[in-house]
């Protein structure tokens, strides 16, 4: 597939905040270190993605237009064969009609039609063009009923009906579960505050105590953690360091954003590829957040 001109613009600007960050951190520049370079990869990340993004939420929005206009679509089909007018001539008659993203793959199946390609065939390539499985189906519906003959306005009434009501579904779902897309939103964030709480508050404090511990516990203090691996002897080496745990709940974070980003978009639209956008939206939160309060609280 290949890549649009927003996305090409985005990939070569992330590539050149990454090499002037890296060029940065390579000259060692004072107010340049590991820590700003890293969250400066995530804004590049974040750029980089962006365009991606947008697009595949205009590709959903695309295909929630065309579904709901082939709704239009068919109606207009009903009325037409209602009145006697054979289908070819009622798909020829209609061309003419806004149906916004749909009017493109009409005037192809109409233009089809008026060359002498038959409606089954050019029904077939106007299924197989939109990729959309509930028009698939009502596509065949319709092709069968116009092979078979007889009573194709009771058809294609059906397949209207039908259409509406999957619709109707849809919106109906995507209401009733808006609040569970909230909550895991809500949920995620506050999973990410309890790992930042971990890192900057509990675990300095830990660490504080074992170095407390290991300085007044004199020589069998220092024989104890020798014995369980924390350090040699002299009591030097008791405690980690805090920073140690940085890039582990970084990826725990990422991980997280990234699955539970697939779950929202499963529960909410259906579709894991739509929950590619939350997925996206999380792991940014996740590396921006995780990096920006690494940049402030261990400087």
């Amino acid at each position: 597939m290949g890549l649009k001109k927003s996305e090409i613009v985005g990939l070569i600007s992330a590539l050149v905040i990454i090499a002037v960050s890296g060029l940065l951190l390579y000259l060692k520049v004072s107010f340049f270190d590991s820590k700003t370079f890293y969250f400066i990869l995530g804004i590049a990340a974040v750029i980089a993605g962006m365009p991606f993004f947008t697009n595949l939420l205009l590709e959903t929005k695309r295909e929630r237009s065309i579904d709901i206009m082939f709704l239009e679509f068919s109606r207009d089909l009903v009325e037409g064969v209602k009145s006697g007018t054979p289908i070819s001539k009622c798909i020829l008659n209609v061309r003419t009609k806004d149906y916004g993203s749909l009017t493109p793959y009409v005037e192809k199946l109409a233009n089809q039609i008026s060359m002498g390609i038959p409606v089954k065939d050019a029904l077939e390539t106007f299924s197989r063009d939109i990729k959309s499985p509930i028009i698939s189906r009502a596509v065949g519906l319709i092709r069968e009923a116009e092979v078979a003959g007889g009573k194709i306005e009771s058809i294609l009434e059906s397949v209207a009906f039908s259409v509406s009501q999957i619709e109707k579904l849809k919106k109906e779902r995507m209401a009733a579960i808006y609040n569970l897309t909230v909550q895991g939103y809500i949920i995620f964030m506050i999973f990410i505050a309890i790992m930042l709480i971990m890192e900057f508050k509990i675990l300095p404090i830990t660490a504080n105590l074992g170095a407390i511990s290991s300085a007044t516990g004199g020589e069998a203090g220092a024989i104890g953690a020798g014995d369980l691996g924390f350090g040699g002897g002299g009591g030097s080496a008791a405690a980690f360091k805090p920073e140690d745990f940085a890039r582990p709940f970084l990826f725990l974070l990422l991980t997280q954003g990234f699955f539970a980003g697939l779950v929202i978009g499963k529960i909410a639209e259906g579709s894991v590829r739509a929950g590619l956008k939350h997925s996206f939206i999380l792991v940014a939160l996740s590396w921006l957040t995780s990096t920006g309060a690494e940049l402030i609280f261990l400087k």
